[in-house]
């Protein structure tokens, strides 16, 4: 059974560090991946640590060192696909990729508010508001669990409607074409 000081930990600071990957990584998913990596990776070395004092920022250096390592992954893959250039890159995000990302933005709204109330508040205190479940469920007047399932389920959703409306798009530019 998990450590109870563990399981907190993941708790208190999953939704923060999420945020914190998405943001880095540019890319929902890939940040749920490198988010569970990195609980993972300290979840094994949890028993071994002799101070405990700074733990979130054990986390963050964690979940940072994942990122870069995936990251230059990806770079020496592409570097290999594209060919040697002698240019920098501009590491500002482009015109294109900032509408992208207003775009982006603008759904996600959209589509939570899209969802059954239960769910949407859920959401909202959860992953916009980073309480953990107990304090949802005191504030729903439900169970932790009842807390935990409309999350789940507010997720699921949004993930569906999301990727819905991706391939609807692809389908109108494969229709164009």
């Amino acid at each position: 059974m998990p450590d109870p000081t563990f399981e907190a930990l993941v708790e208190r600071h999953s939704a923060e560090i999420h945020a914190y990957l998405w943001r880095l990584l540019r890319d929902p998913e890939l940040a749920s991946d490198v988010l569970q990596d990195t609980f993972l990776r300290a979840w094994r070395a949890f028993p071994r640590l002799k101070h405990r004092d700074h733990l979130r920022a054990w986390l963050y250096t964690i979940a940072t060192n994942r990122a870069r390592s995936l990251q230059k992954a990806r770079t020496r893959r592409e570097s290999g696909l594209t060919g040697v250039s002698d240019e920098q890159p501009d590491p500002r995000p482009s015109v294109a990729a900032q509408a992208a990302d207003r775009d982006l933005r603008r759904r996600v709204l959209a589509a939570v508010e899209r969802l059954p109330a239960k769910q949407r508040q859920a959401l909202v205190l959860r992953r916009y508001q980073e309480l953990g479940y107990d304090e949802i469920a005191v504030i729903m007047g439900g169970s932790r669990e009842a807390a935990r399932t409309n999350v789940h389920l507010a997720q699921e959703r949004l993930r569906k409607w999301l990727c819905d409306v991706d391939e609807g798009k692809a389908s109108e530019k494969r229709g164009e074409q």
